[in-house]
Formats: C-alpha cells, structure tokens, sequence
C-alpha cells in the first residue's frame, strides 16, 4: 500500500485544494498575506489621520470664517449707526441753537434730548471758555494772544463723541496765555 506521501505526490495543487475546502497554504503564504494585512492597516490609519487633520483644518477655518463674517455685520451695524448720527447732528445744532434762545419754552426738549443723545451713545465733547485746548478734541478757527498755553474762548460749534471716538470735533476760538 501506498504511504500517503506517496499518494499526495501526484496530486496536484487545486486537486489538494479542493479536497480540504481551499485551505492548503504554506506557512510562508501565510506570512506574505499578514504583511499585505498589515500593510493595508498601516495604510489606512495614514490615510485616516490625514483625513482627521484635513476635518480639523477645514472645521477650523470654517469657524474662523464664521467670526469674520460676524465681525463684518458687526462693523457694517455700527457704520450705519456712525451714518446716521453723523447726519443727525446738524439737526442737533439746530435744536441746541434753539433751547439757547428759548430756554424757558423749551426746557422740556432739552431734557428729552439729552436723554435721547446719551443712549444713542453720543455725548458732547467739552468746550466751554476756560477749558484747555485739545488737538483731539478741537478744532481751533482763530487764535489770539502770544503765549504757549492754549485756552478755549468760545465755542462756535459743539463737538461729539460717539462710543468714545470722535465723530466731530468741536470747532472753538481760542487764546495763547
């Protein structure tokens, strides 16, 4: 009788596959397809962290594009707003050049109007005679006297600051002490 070496030496290699269900493998077979498992893994944890920096990167630029864009409807609010009061101020001049002359007819409109201008966040700028000039905040039209110190005579037009920035400065006379 025939040893079974002896019968698997004619066999050959899909006769030996087919009879143990396709698993006839050397171990060195083995090996080789662990290698390309192994490989592929390694392969795809580097495509996957490449795809996780590129989701972080576009999150984040996404996100900084989103407070641009909220920092531009904000700054284009407060134009309009700056817009808008700017264009209200000759109206402004108007109504103090009129409490002015008739301040016991008007006194109630004084009050209504300081209020309305001290939420609209504008404030007037200080300009009365005795106050030290300032560049920043005034704007000189005629200087008398010879000295260095700068003294506010009168005022010929009120100045404005509008959420702590000028938005119109005060147009005074002034006198060099």
């Amino acid at each position: 009788m025939l040893g079974r070496e002896e019968k698997n030496k004619g066999v050959t290699k899909n006769e030996a596959s087919a009879r143990t269900g396709g698993r006839v493998e050397s171990d060195s077979g083995e090996a080789m397809k662990g290698e390309k498992i192994a490989a592929q893994v390694d392969e795809l944890k580097a495509k996957n962290a490449e795809m996780l920096r590129d989701l972080q990167r576009t999150r984040a630029d996404f996100e900084n594009y989103r407070k641009q864009v909220e920092m531009q409807k904000e700054h284009e609010k407060k134009a309009a707003r700056l817009a808008t009061v700017y264009k209200v101020l000759p109206l402004v001049d108007d109504m103090d050049r009129a409490i002015a002359t008739y301040p016991e007819q008007l006194r109630a409109l004084s009050g209504t109007l300081a209020k309305t201008l001290k939420e609209l966040g504008l404030e007037k700028i200080s300009s009365q005679p005795g106050v030290e000039f300032d560049a920043d905040l005034h704007e000189a039209v005629m200087a008398t006297g010879d000295g260095d110190e700068e003294i506010i005579v009168e005022t010929l037009r009120p100045g404005y600051m509008y959420e702590g920035e000028v938005l119109r400065a005060a147009m005074v006379k002034v006198e060099k002490q």
